[in-house]
């Protein structure tokens, strides 16, 4: 069992898990702190720099202050965290000016800026060339949560203003499985899922889905189920039903049980 130790923030103390992440501690007890590329089925990255707070560590001086990301900060016993704060607020606007002006198209993005008084107009004042039609941050929660499942389908190329995210070259990628997981952790849907006739496209390849023999619902692709199957061992027949009606049907056996 990890350490518990106690924070403060805003004035209040807190007990939290020692080097644990510290947004994710922050979220938990209700305080509202943007973030877009933060997701806890990967590690954090940092990139979207919008969950910034101040932190003054057990030790220092009470003034003294570090401006830092809480998605990779740790949790520390006698952190003191200050998180709407003049200076946190400035640096999270100018993050949005420059993320709106990269992905005007993205809603989530000028949600955000909104908040933090940045629109379009400051973007326009600021900026010479805006593709108006852009979705991606650049925040890389797709090829990171793509890399965990084993597939590393799909990565970033390019640098500066001129990276990009997709497949090699371009192509449809091969590693593929088509499980759709890039574009549900996504947090401007910028990735393009469709499904009709039982088939699922992503990616520019089309992938056969499975349906359950119960429902009948189309819930998996035969690539991803293939993939599962040889990594776990498991009978193709695990995959016969989707995870509602195999809940479900557990839940029947269960009551069976019950005299």
């Amino acid at each position: 069992m990890k350490r518990q130790v106690i924070i403060n923030v805003e004035g209040r103390s807190i007990v939290a898990e020692e080097k644990s992440s510290l947004l994710d501690t922050l979220l938990a007890e209700g305080f509202d702190i943007p973030h877009l590329c933060h997701h806890p089925a990967v590690p954090p990255y940092g990139a979207c720099r919008l969950c910034l707070v101040e932190v003054n560590q057990k030790g220092w001086k009470p003034e003294w202050r570090k401006l830092t990301t809480s998605c990779n900060f740790p949790v520390l016993d006698g952190l003191t965290v200050y998180v709407d704060t003049p200076r946190v607020r400035e640096h999270v606007a100018t993050a949005l000016l420059l993320m709106l002006a990269h992905a005007p198209a993205a809603a989530s993005v000028r949600d955000l800026a909104a908040r933090y008084g940045v629109g379009m107009s400051e973007v326009r004042a600021s900026f010479d060339e805006i593709d108006a039609n852009n979705l991606c941050i650049h925040c890389a929660l797709c090829t990171r949560i793509c890399d965990v499942l084993g597939h590393s389908a799909i990565g970033t190329m390019g640098r500066g203003a001129s990276r990009d995210v997709g497949p090699p070259h371009g192509e449809p990628p091969e590693d593929c499985v088509g499980c759709g997981s890039c574009a549900s952790v996504c947090p401007t849907d910028c990735i393009p899922v469709t499904e009709s006739g039982g088939k699922r496209r992503i990616w520019d390849r089309e992938f056969e889905m499975v349906r359950c023999a119960s429902c009948g619902r189309a819930y998996i692709t035969v690539e991803q189920m293939k993939y599962h199957v040889k990594r776990s061992g498991l009978d193709e027949s695990y995959f016969e039903l989707c995870d509602e009606c195999s809940r479900a049907r557990t839940a029947e056996k269960m009551m069976e049980l019950v005299p």
